[in-house]
């Protein structure tokens, strides 16, 4: 179990990876959870909430943007009115908030508000959290600092260049945090997960896209499926346990072979055939 009144804070927490990290979390160590989201699924809210207090620990949620500097200032300070210092055992970054375009090719190729609500939602506000939790005390000894992302970094999926090149930036954003907390203890990492069918994948490239990557997915996968969200949400819990604490400035895979698949496809594309 985890140590009396420790939190986890999740960005993104009402529906997706949030809410099952959310679960996973308080099953798994106890933890209280401290959830950010903009009220868009109010519905999948309410459930992530009855899945946390089933586990017997306190579910908060704030309803609000996260992406900005502003944001986690406030929303910091929130956090410590509710839980206190030094209260946070792991920071999730869960925002799936991001602009879907081309870059000049098209009609409407990348306007410059798109970048930068992309840049501001999917990397720089993982920074201006981390600031604020460290600022602000809230971190509890050898907290987890947690970013996620995904195979777009290494693949060309037409119009999600902005998504792809936030996760990068987010990536080195992770180790150089890594760098600066490591030494106070706290651990900071970014898990890399192969396709999950959530609303943030079908918002990214709409429902014919998603299914479209779905049969993509299961031809070049090993398992021959997708992962699924509670697989992830088990994989972040792993990796707040004190047995996890070696890994820092790691981008960890959890893609089932995805991306080193998919280039095998490519290159080899009748399975089988040397």
């Amino acid at each position: 179990m985890a140590r009396p009144a420790e939190w986890a804070l999740i960005l993104g927490a009402s529906a997706g990876t949030g809410a099952a990290a959310a679960a996973a979390l308080s099953r798994r160590h106890g933890l209280n959870v401290f959830g950010v989201h903009r009220g868009n699924h109010p519905d999948t809210a309410e459930r992530a909430v009855r899945a946390v207090e089933a586990t017997g620990a306190t579910c908060h949620l704030r309803v609000s943007e996260a992406g900005t500097y502003a944001a986690a200032r406030e929303g910091a300070n929130e956090l410590l009115a509710v839980a206190g210092p030094k209260s946070v055992r792991i920071f999730v970054h869960a925002i799936a908030n991001a602009s879907v375009a081309r870059l000049v090719v098209g009609t409407r190729p990348a306007h410059p508000k798109q970048v930068a609500k992309t840049f501001e939602a999917m990397a720089h506000s993982f920074l201006w959290w981390s600031q604020a939790l460290h600022d602000l005390d809230l971190l509890a000894p050898e907290a987890r600092l947690l970013a996620l992302t995904n195979p777009m970094t290494d693949q060309i999926l037409r119009g999600t260049a902005l998504v792809a090149a936030a996760k990068a930036a987010l990536e080195v954003y992770v180790r150089h945090l890594a760098a600066e907390l490591g030494p106070e203890g706290h651990r900071v990492n970014i898990l890399k997960f192969g396709a999950v069918n959530t609303n943030a994948l079908r918002a990214t490239v709409g429902d014919e896209g998603a299914e479209r990557i779905e049969r993509s997915v299961r031809a070049v996968v090993p398992a021959g499926r997708l992962l699924q969200i509670e697989q992830v949400g088990e994989l972040i819990a792993l990796l707040a346990g004190d047995e996890m604490s070696w890994f820092n400035g790691a981008t960890i895979d959890y893609t089932g072979g995805e991306t080193q698949s998919l280039w095998d496809h490519i290159v080899n594309p009748t399975p089988g055939e040397p």
